[in-house]
């Protein structure tokens, strides 16, 4: 049987690529799902490839209080409820020193990365409560524990979501609410492809090209290569699912290796 059969997933950061790619499986699992983005045409793509009859969408800014209680109110009226949340929604930011780095920039990267995730959970639990249970998946990062230089909003952003997921998970536990977080490694996105070519505008060099920055990140990983979003989606599954009923409050790292030696 599909592993998430007659289960309602809300997924946010639905038309990035691992968010894509998990809102595929969900559905080839079973699932019915509720995408959640900004652009809206966007959406519409992501929910036309899945299908009407397993996916729905609403735009919608994962910072505002009244647009995430509307976005989940949204799901629970097209899909009867909530069992899987994947508050998958981040940005990247932009690459600087902290005195450098512009100060609304950073807030914008804490409130879509952090105050995104906890609105998500603050309205996504009541409902969760109701159907006796669910489990939440938080798109953490390596950076979530480790760092790096000049990339301090995103570096404390995914720190931060890793508390926020052990304070939910304690307090989820006793309502059958399952949380965890999915720690992923470079990822063949944009996101990645965004941070490369700010690395490369940094250096000022015109000996150093994006490939060559690529080619440099991969050899960090001990399996020697970026990963690909489904592959971080595969992990969401397990999580988002029965099969992981006794997993909650973990760090679950997806990175070819890299954590095993540090950044």
């Amino acid at each position: 049987m599909p592993r998430l059969e007659g289960k309602v997933a809300l997924i946010t950061g639905a038309t990035g690529g691992i968010g894509r790619a998990a809102a595929a499986l969900f559905a080839d699992e079973g699932a019915r799902v509720a995408l959640v983005d900004l652009d809206e045409s966007a959406l519409q793509e992501v929910a036309r490839s899945i299908g009407e009859d397993r996916a729905s969408y609403t735009a919608a800014d994962v910072t505002q209080p009244d647009q995430t209680q509307a976005f989940v109110n949204a799901a629970v009226e097209r899909w009867g409820g909530i069992d899987v949340f994947l508050a998958n929604a981040g940005i990247e930011g932009q690459l600087s020193s902290i005195p450098d780095y512009p100060i609304e920039v950073f807030d914008r990267v804490m409130a879509v990365n952090v105050r995104g995730v906890w609105l998500g959970i603050k309205y996504v639990v009541p409902v969760m409560r109701e159907r006796g249970g669910g489990s939440i998946v938080i798109t953490s990062s390596t950076a979530g524990i480790g760092a790096g230089p000049d990339m301090s909003a995103y570096t404390t952003s995914k720190h931060a979501v890793i508390g926020l997921m052990r304070t939910a998970a304690m307090e989820g536990a006793p309502l059958g609410i399952r949380v965890n977080t999915v720690n992923p490694a470079p990822i063949e996105t944009r996101m990645m492809r965004s941070i490369e070519e700010q690395r490369v505008a940094a250096m000022d060099d015109p000996n150093i090209t994006v490939e060559q920055t690529y080619r440099a990140a991969s050899a960090r990983i001990p399996l020697g290569r970026y990963g690909h979003p489904e592959e971080v989606a595969r992990l969401m599954l397990f999580l988002g699912s029965d099969d992981s009923s006794f997993c909650t409050g973990g760090v679950y790292m997806v990175d070819g290796g890299r954590s095993a030696g540090g950044r």
